[in-house]
């Protein structure tokens, strides 16, 4: 009998014992517990106008004074107050004098007279990023300057003109001996979107950019931002994009551009 006492106490204190071990070990949080912490603290940060990151990638659209583009940019953050941005872009200039005219007799792609080239600039490029303002709470904006530049790369499409020579449709550019059909003969239209490339040329040169950025966006993880700045484009020969107009190897714009993206 003593045996069976003895045998029932020792039970009832390894029972005792493994249930206060088990009670100091952390019970192991479910996926949903800690996505929700992770937004709440997030939200703590936002509160406290906190952007802290270690990089980011965004794609963004521009409306430049003389054009329209294409950039991807991918940053990695020093700290709080800085970082670096490297940044990929693609967009097409137009000249001022351009206007597009319509063959009412036949069914083609508007024509811009004088147009020599369509002009490409591919940028690849850097910039330093520096917070000027943060934001005051999750519904605030923060600003950043933006300054940098890189190389530049101006594609020039051929601007072909369809015309009619010898009774037969045809493709002409005009600083070809057969430009002349296009200026005094009759003419269809301006050239489709697989025309020119055949006679690609290429301008190498280099930009500066600088830029104010203002980034909306309710939480810290996702990019939504607004951009305003200007570019400055210099090229190692002349950029010819119109006939009987000057031509320019510096591009002075100003530019306009939403931006989204995520941060890590």
């Amino acid at each position: 009998m003593k045996r069976i006492v003895i045998f029932i106490a020792f039970i009832s204190l390894s029972v005792a014992v493994f249930a206060q071990e088990t009670n100091k070990t952390p019970r192991r949080k479910s996926r949903k517990e800690e996505k929700r912490e992770k937004i709440n603290a997030m939200i703590r940060l936002e509160e406290e106008g906190v952007i802290a990151y270690k990089k980011h990638f965004l794609f963004g659209v521009k409306l430049v004074s003389d054009g329209y583009g294409l950039f991807f940019e991918k940053g990695y953050s020093k700290s709080i107050r800085r970082a670096t941005l490297y940044q990929f872009e693609i967009s097409e200039r137009k000249h001022q004098k351009e206007e597009k005219q319509s063959n009412p007799l036949a069914s083609t792609a508007p024509l811009i007279y004088g147009k020599l080239n369509y002009f490409y600039p591919i940028k690849l490029g850097a910039q330093l990023q520096y917070l000027l303002g943060n934001k005051s709470n999750k519904n605030g904006v923060a600003i950043t300057a933006n300054v940098g530049g890189g190389i530049a790369l101006g594609l020039l499409r051929a601007y072909e003109v369809e015309v009619n020579k010898n009774g037969e449709r045809t493709y002409v550019r005009y600083d070809s001996p057969d430009s002349l059909l296009f200026v005094n003969g009759p003419y269809y239209g301006g050239p489709t979107l697989g025309k020119g490339w055949n006679h690609l040329k290429m301008t190498p040169g280099i930009y500066i950019k600088p830029a104010l950025r203002f980034d909306y966006g309710r939480y810290n993880d996702l990019v939504s931002a607004l951009e305003v700045g200007l570019t400055g484009e210099f090229y190692t020969k002349k950029i010819p994009q119109m006939l009987y107009n000057k031509q320019k190897q510096f591009f002075f714009s100003a530019y306009f551009s939403v931006e989204f993206g995520r941060r890590k």
